[in-house]
């Protein structure tokens, strides 16, 4: 059975891969509006009409912003754990009760609009034809996740927006196939950064931020296996990191750790990736 794997985009204004194996076919967060997630599957001949099910990672509106108008619309179900649920809830409030002319303003009834599957993060799910392995990650959103969506071709990891890697991030990632990896900033990028606070740096920096390339080369280094066939690089900053310094500091690592077996490829914000066939 083939794999099809294909990362709609991903950076800071959003986030969004597809994923199609046999009959299921799933979305890994929803950070684009829904009109703009249509084209992006569109352009790949995809529609979000058969759509099984959309994972959700965490609350914020870069993996979030296109939930509400694909999952009511086309009746999809909503995967995620009762945190991000919460975190979603609450953002969206306010955007549902302007378009809904219906009064839809408590919590209860706002949660009635989608088709939620709730988890408990580190349990284990099944759509379809996959398997699913929810693992803590740290980032400061309610209860935020990685995945490793487990197909019979293959093994795909996702491990984004995390301030730091965890001994448990390595030990659930290693067993990756392909992995789709943060590589937010440079470090001097971000500090030298006339547009961003000293706050908002020592957010990123911080432990419940996001991780930096050198942190992403050196998370490599540690979980390489001669199983891991495919890399991404997501979430790259705009104005703190560019897509060339992301690709020579990890090109970089393989070289020095003999993973000439590894292909590297980094996910844009403004176009899809090729989509990958395991």
């Amino acid at each position: 059975m083939s794999v099809h794997f294909t990362i709609l985009g991903s950076g800071s204004s959003g986030n969004c891969a597809y994923l199609e194996t046999g009959e299921t076919r799933l979305l890994v967060d929803a950070g684009f509006s829904p009109k703009q997630i249509r084209l992006r599957l569109a352009s790949i001949g995809k529609t979000p009409e058969k759509l099984s099910a959309i994972l959700i990672t965490h609350e914020h509106s870069d993996h979030i912003s296109g939930l509400l108008g694909l999952a009511d619309k086309y009746h999809i179900p909503v995967f995620c754990n009762r945190g991000t649920q919460d975190g979603t809830l609450w953002a969206f409030k306010e955007k549902w009760r302007k378009q809904a002319d219906t009064g839809l303003e408590s919590s209860d009834a706002l949660k009635s609009k989608l088709d939620w599957r709730i988890f408990e993060t580190g349990a284990s799910l099944e759509i379809g034809e996959v398997a699913i392995d929810t693992f803590s990650i740290p980032h400061d959103a309610q209860d935020p996740v990685g995945y490793i969506v487990r197909t019979a071709s293959g093994n795909i990891g996702f491990a984004t927006d995390l301030g730091h890697v965890t001994k448990l991030v390595l030990d659930r990632i290693r067993t990756a196939n392909v992995l789709v990896l943060e590589s937010n900033h440079d470090v001097k990028m971000l500090q030298d950064c006339p547009r961003r606070s000293w706050a908002l740096k020592q957010r990123i920096l911080g432990r419940h931020g996001h991780i930096s390339n050198a942190t992403a080369a050196e998370t490599v280094a540690q979980i390489m296996s001669a199983g891991l066939k495919q890399l991404y690089l997501a979430h790259l900053s705009r104005e703190c990191n560019k897509p060339e310094l992301a690709q020579h500091v990890m090109a970089e690592q393989l070289h020095h750790i003999g993973a000439n077996h590894v292909g590297l490829q980094i996910a844009a914000q403004d176009v899809p990736c090729a989509t990958l066939e395991l």
